[in-house]
């Protein structure tokens, strides 16, 4: 989460009970206690070897593996037998309303024997209070500690495979989708800056998970910003996508066309013959440039998709019951039109929710630098305070409810992430904006701290509309006879062939492809 990646940097773990800390620090309950600016400055403390003071010595004894700060719900309880003068039950009741206080509100009835039992015991009232509010923080929800550590096992566990085999860990995310606050683009987009090579999704090759293939690792892929974990990286294979990353596929269909698989298959027929899949499901196949293997490009490949049932009509004429499956029909020679590379990516949006071959925002890269709005990687060099403008598509809108209303978006751009904080009375002028652009542009001033990078909004402009990247490209839109019909269309009877895979078809929905570009382009996620 964005508040995990803030305060990283801040901890600098480095045993593992370090990462107990981590989980347990960054919830509700003590961000609302005020316990997270005292422990980090304890922690300074210690790091720069001074001591923390404490109270009392018995106080002591329970905070000092916390630095002196309460982050567990059993330290909360231990306050209150140690200080307070809570007996086990009494304490135990004290736990049961921290569990439920965001319902009952039942911590507050404890506050007055709280207090008095702190000042019977010599505790000076200011401190109580504290102690006292830092408790009600729990019904925030905190963790109790056992619950923390073994999060921060799976942690641990997490960041060892990430690091070491960014292959595995890609693929098992894929697989475990949907979870978690990024969607598949950015797994995919963060394995490849790591050196993993990742492979389309093609009729030969994929299963319905993702896989690994033996071959195909260069360290030297592996990003400039990543470069220090050359020597550390021990990934030897390449992660190849699943059918599951293809919108609209059945598992079983899938299943299916890998068992009926065999040696491969040599056309789009042969796999239509030989699995019976539908027309529709071999066409997602088709849009999702899944058979490139068999030479195909995109286009050629949902023009065969597009002929079969006009081909299964004539096979099962009278005049061809006898060929008994045979290739009774040559395919056709049509010199198909390239796509343009922005229509190519927008489509692998559309069938997959990500593209290998380009960031949508790498054809806007010219338009925005010209604009003045600087890629993501280049607020790395740029000084602290400096007004920014960045863009990106808008992958997630955090409103923590600690936060009192401010807004954490992250937005990406070819080159990588940025972060963007946005103040509640600039969320109300441009909630709109905010709350429902696929591509925005911000500026804003730059703000770092501790390794940590934020751009804080000022203005912000849904700039989703300069997405319709193939407008550009259809104005020289050609390679066939009578092509620029598309724009200037005349009334003959050759349009009026009703067969779904006639040519002319084709190219007349190319405008409606165009018209829903926007909405090939991720939402964004929205976390509360």
């Amino acid at each position: 989460s964005r508040a995990q990646m803030s305060m990283l940097p801040r901890l600098n773990p480095r045993v593992f009970y370090d990462l107990v800390i981590e989980v347990a620090i960054v919830r509700p309950g003590p961000i609302q206690g005020n316990m997270v600016h005292p422990y980090l400055k304890n922690r300074k403390l210690v790091q720069e070897g001074r001591m923390i003071r404490y109270p009392k010595p018995e106080l002591e004894a329970v905070l000092k593996r916390t630095l002196g700060v309460p982050l567990f719900q059993e330290q909360a309880m231990q306050i209150a037998i140690t200080a307070a003068g809570f007996t086990p039950a009494e304490a135990d009741r004290l736990r049961r309303a921290m569990a439920t206080f965001r319902r009952t509100g039942q911590v507050a009835n404890f506050r007055q024997r709280f207090i008095d039992g702190m000042l019977k015991r010599d505790y000076e009232l200011e401190f109580a209070e504290h102690c006292f509010s830092q408790i009600e923080g729990f019904g925030e929800y905190g963790f109790p500690e056992s619950h923390a550590a073994s999060f921060a096992l799976l942690v641990y566990a997490s960041a060892w495979v990430k690091t070491f085999y960014p292959d595995v860990f890609c693929a098992a995310l894929l697989n475990s989708q949907p979870m978690g606050f990024y969607a598949p683009a950015q797994l995919v987009r963060d394995a490849r800056e790591h050196g993993v090579e990742v492979r389309p999704v093609d009729v030969n090759a994929s299963a319905w998970d993702s896989v690994l293939e033996t071959d195909g690792f260069d360290a030297r892929r592996v990003a400039s910003r990543h470069a220090a974990m050359r020597r550390v990286i021990l990934s030897t294979r390449a992660v190849r996508l699943g059918f599951r990353q293809v919108k609209g596929l059945s598992e079983a269909d899938m299943n299916l066309l890998v068992a009926q698989r065999g040696s491969g298959y040599t056309s789009v027929r042969d796999l239509w013959m030989r699995t019976g899949l539908s027309r529709a499901a071999i066409e997602r196949l088709a849009d999702a440039d899944a058979f490139a293997s068999l030479g195909l490009s995109r286009r050629e490949a949902l023009w065969a998709a597009q002929a079969l049932d006009h081909r299964a009509a004539v096979e099962h004429l009278p005049l061809f019951s006898e060929a008994g499956g045979q290739e009774v029909q040559a395919e056709a020679e049509i010199a198909l039109p390239p796509m343009p590379a922005g229509e190519e990516v927008i489509s692998d949006y559309r069938a997959l929710s990500l593209s290998l071959k380009a960031h949508p925002l790498s054809f806007l890269r010219g338009e925005l630098a010209r604009a003045g709005v600087l890629p993501s990687s280049a607020l790395e060099e740029t000084a602290n305070g400096r007004r920014v403008a960045v863009a990106g598509l808008v992958l997630v809108r955090q409103r923590p409810g600690s936060a009192k209303g401010v807004i954490f978006m992250t937005i990406e751009d070819e080159t990588g992430v940025a972060n963007i904080i946005v103040w509640p009375k600039t969320f109300e002028q441009y909630r709109a904006v905010v709350m429902g652009a696929r591509l925005v542009k911000i500026r804003g001033r730059l703000q770092k701290a501790d390794g940590v990078i934020h751009v804080v909004a000022e203005t912000l402009v849904d700039a989703s509309e300069r997405l319709g990247l193939l407008r550009e490209a259809l104005k020289d839109f050609g390679g066939l006879a009578h092509a620029d019909e598309v724009r200037r269309p005349v009334n003959e009877h050759r349009h009026e062939v009703k067969s779904t895979g006639s040519l002319a078809r084709l190219i007349r929905d190319v405008p409606d492809l165009v018209g829903d570009v926007r909405q090939a382009m991720p939402k964004g996620r929205n976390f509360h």
